[in-house]
């Protein structure tokens, strides 16, 4: 029994590399918070019928997003990541944790601002979310709110939901930065955990 037990964290401390779960999810993510990302910029000048199409669909991924971003969590929990190379530097495996942790607060914050602003704004009753035009995704209820508080609601979570865009911005090349050092500079294995096709460097675990 103890035998049987001790199997998976003998496994997860010898991984290299993410699971195929992992990578899926990480990647499927990515592509999708890039794509909201086009779709914001695209239909921040739109007016009127012309901007409803787009901010269907922007929706739409955000609360995708959310929905994976909390598998991926749990998915994290029950599977341990592999350990980073042993030559990174304090700073390095600070700045990493920190990277990652800023992250999955982008990845839960942002789509849940996003749907507090919409269900706070006066239009949810005329434009309702409709997850890809099939779907219908319910509003958070504001129980004794007046149309005053939930006004200044909404102007705070809009003010939460643009402010943690612009984090994600930062965050995004600060994390291609980091990529392209382990890549270029450091030649391990980091990038490779979640890209196992680009091979192994000198990080690598044997």
């Amino acid at each position: 029994m103890t035998a049987v037990s001790a199997r998976p964290k003998a496994f997860a401390a010898g991984r290299s590399t993410y699971s195929a779960v992992a990578i899926a999810l990480h990647w499927l993510i990515a592509i999708l918070i890039l794509t909201n990302i086009g779709l914001a910029w695209y239909f921040d000048d739109l007016k009127g019928p012309a901007k409803v199409a787009p901010l269907a669909l922007h929706k739409s991924i955000g609360i995708t997003v959310l929905l994976l971003s909390l598998i991926r969590i749990g998915w994290r929990l029950a599977n341990p990541p592999p350990p980073l190379p042993a030559h990174m530097r304090p700073w390095e495996r600070w700045i990493a944790k920190a990277t990652h942790l800023v992250f999955y607060v982008l990845m839960l914050g942002l789509p849940l601002s996003g749907w507090a602003m919409v269900s706070a704004s006066p239009l949810i009753k005329t434009h309702p979310t409709v997850l890809y035009g099939v779907v219908p995704w319910p509003a958070l209820p504001f129980p004794g709110v007046d149309g005053d508080q939930l006004h200044a609601a909404r102007k705070l979570f809009s003010l939460t939901h643009e402010t943690l865009a612009k984090v994600a911005y930062a965050a995004i090349v600060l994390h291609v930065v980091g990529a392209l050092k382990h890549i270029v500079i450091d030649r391990d294995d980091v990038v490779a955990r979640m890209i196992p096709l680009l091979g192994r460097g000198r990080g690598a675990r044997p």
